[in-house]
């Protein structure tokens, strides 16, 4: 189950995955990758060795994958956030937000909250701008 878990998490790259032919760059993505591979099966091999019997590895991948997947989330908020609420003198489009963000304008619009804000304010260390409309463009 580990060295499946190896390869479905960690692919080897082919060559038609390089862009530019570049066989250095390719050897050196495979050297990266073989690492990674190393790493994670270390990992989970320590893992399983001093784990009760409950320790199931794929379901504990699944929720590392939902884990990064609301980590993104928030990230991809508190970009809306910035680009709404910190650009100055005008704040991004909604339509280009959306479209960058996969969504809707009004999902777009209604995508972050004022958590988000304040948290994007204390990381850059200002306040939002001033907000005369909500008009969205």
């Amino acid at each position: 189950m580990i060295d499946d878990l190896v390869d479905i998490l960690y692919p080897w790259p082919d060559a038609e995955d390089l862009v530019d032919g570049d066989e250095d760059a390719l050897d050196a993505w495979r050297d990266d990758v073989a690492d990674q591979r190393r790493e994670f099966e270390q990992t989970l091999r320590l893992a399983e060795e001093h784990a009760d019997g409950d320790w199931d590895p794929v379901l504990t991948e699944i929720n590392a994958a939902q884990r990064e997947i609301r980590a993104a989330e928030a990230r991809k908020r508190m970009l809306v956030a910035y680009g709404r609420e910190f650009i100055k003198p005008q704040p991004y489009q909604l339509k280009d937000l959306a479209a960058a963000a996969g969504m809707s304008i009004s999902g777009t619009r209604s995508s972050y909250t004022v958590e988000d804000i304040a948290a994007v304010a204390r990381r850059i260390g200002r306040q939002p701008r001033f907000r005369t409309d909500d008009t969205g463009e």
